[in-house]
C-alpha cells in the first residue's frame, strides 16, 4: 500500500493511527478526509510529515467528497464517526447520517473504483452487554442505544457489499479506547480534567458494576493495522485490552493519580439502556500476530500525566457547546448525591 485515505484522522484514534502508519511505513501517503466537527481537532496532528500527508476537510456523509477523497488510494480506513453514547441519546440523526449513510458512501465508491481493501472500524459495543465469558465474532449482534445501532447498520452495509459485490470489506470491532488526545466528553478525560480542576466526577449510578475492557490507542492503532494488511476480506477482527475494570475502580485510580479525594464523585442518574460489562475475545487477531503491549497501570498513568503536562490542549476545548453539552448532559439531571 502505497497511499490509504483515512476518514475521521483529526479524531482521537484516527489521528494516532495516522502518526502510526507514518512511524512503520515510511512510503506510505495518508490522505485525511475530515468533516472537523467538535471532536475534529488539527491540533492532534501538529508535528506529521506534511509532505506524505493531504488534508480534505469533508463529509463522509456527502458521496461527491468521498470520492475525491478516495481517488487514486490503495484502501480506505474509515474512523469517521458519532461516537458518543449518552450524544446519541439526546439526539441519534446524525449518528444516522455519519455511522449509516457515510459508511455506504465508502463501500459504494470503493465498488466503482476497485478499492484494494477497506476497513471499517466498529465498535464492542455492537454486541451488548454479556454477564459471564467474551464475545466472539461469530455471535449474533445485540445493540443497545442509538450509537452502537448506528455502528452495527454500517457493520451490516459492508458486509452486505462484500458479500453482493465483492468489495473487499474488514470490520474491526474495538473495546474502549484511550490515551491521548481523546476529546473530554469520554469518561477517562473528563474526570482526568474535572480531577484537576477541583471539578465533580459525575460517575453513573452503578459505577460499581459496569465493567469495561480497557485498550491503550496505539494498541488499538496496531490491532487495526495488523486486521487492515493480514486480515481476510469479509472477516471481523476483534480487538481487546484484556483489561477489565469496573467504573469506580478507573474513577478511583485517577483520583489517585491526580491526589484528588473521592468527595469528588457525584452519583448522576443512569443512562437509559446503560449496558453493564462488554468484554470481547480477540484471539482471531492475535492468530494474525497482534497483541496490546501496554500495561494498563502504566497507560492509565501515562495517560493522566499527558492531561497534566498538557492543559493548552484541553482547556480550549472545555468551553463553547462542550459546555453546553456538559449541562445538559450532567447539570440539568437530578443528582444522587455522594460517592
Amino acid at each position: 500500500m502505497k497511499r490509504i485515505l483515512v476518514t475521521g484522522g483529526a479524531g482521537f484514534i484516527g489521528s494516532h493511527f495516522i502518526k502510526y502508519q507514518f512511524k512503520n511505513y515510511p512510503n506510505l501517503h495518508i490522505v485525511n478526509l475530515d468533516k472537523l466537527t467538535y471532536a475534529g481537532n488539527p491540533d492532534n496532528l501538529m508535528d506529521i510529515d506534511a509532505s506524505r500527508y493531504t488534508f480534505i476537510q469533508g463529509d463522509i456523509a456527502d458521496a461527491g467528497a468521498v470520492a475525491t477523497a478516495m481517488e487514486g488510494c490503495d484502501a480506505v480506513v474509515n474512523f469517521a464517526a458519532e461516537t458518543h453514547v449518552d450524544r446519541s441519546i439526546l439526539g441519534a440523526a446524525q449518528f444516522i447520517d455519519t455511522d449509516v449513510r457515510g459508511v455506504y458512501n465508502i463501500v459504494e465508491t470503493a465498488r466503482k473504483m476497485g478499492t484494494r481493501r477497506v476497513l471499517l472500524v466498529s465498535t464492542d459495543e455492537v454486541y451488548g452487554s454479556i454477564d459471564v465469558g467474551s464475545f466472539k465474532e461469530s455471535d449474533p449482534i445485540n445493540p443497545r442505544n442509538p450509537y452502537s445501532a448506528s455502528k452495527a447498520g454500517g457493520e451490516f452495509i459492508g458486509r452486505a457489499y462484500f458479500h453482493t459485490f465483492q468489495v473487499p470489506v474488514v470490520i474491526t470491532r474495538g473495546s474502549n479506547t484511550y490515551g491521548s488526545h481523546q476529546y473530554p466528553e469520554k469518561v477517562l478525560p473528563l474526570f482526568v480534567t474535572n480531577a484537576i480542576d477541583h471539578q465533580p466526577l459525575p460517575l453513573y449510578e452503578g459505577g460499581e458494576h459496569n465493567v469495561r475492557d480497557w485498550l491503550y490507542v496505539v494498541d488499538h492503532c496496531g490491532g487495526i493495522d495488523c486486521a487492515l494488511r493480514r486480515g481476510t476480506p469479509g472477516e471481523i477482527y476483534n480487538v481487546s485490552g484484556g483489561n477489565e475494570r469496573e467504573n469506580i475502580m478507573l474513577t478511583r485510580r485517577i483520583l489517585q493519580l491526580t491526589g484528588r479525594g473521592e468527595d469528588l464523585i457525584k452519583r448522576v442518574p443512569d443512562r437509559p439502556g446503560h449496558d453493564r460489562r462488554y468484554s470481547i475475545d480477540s484471539s482471531k487477531l492475535r492468530a494474525l500476530g497482534w497483541a496490546p503491549k501496554m500495561d494498563w497501570d502504566e497507560g492509565i498513568a501515562l495517560t493522566i500525566q499527558w492531561y497534566k503536562d498538557n492543559e493548552w490542549w484541553w482547556r480550549k476545548i472545555k468551553t463553547g457547546e462542550y459546555l453546553e453539552y456538559y449541562r445538559k448532559q450532567y447539570e440539568d439531571r437530578r443528582p444522587l448525591g455522594n460517592a
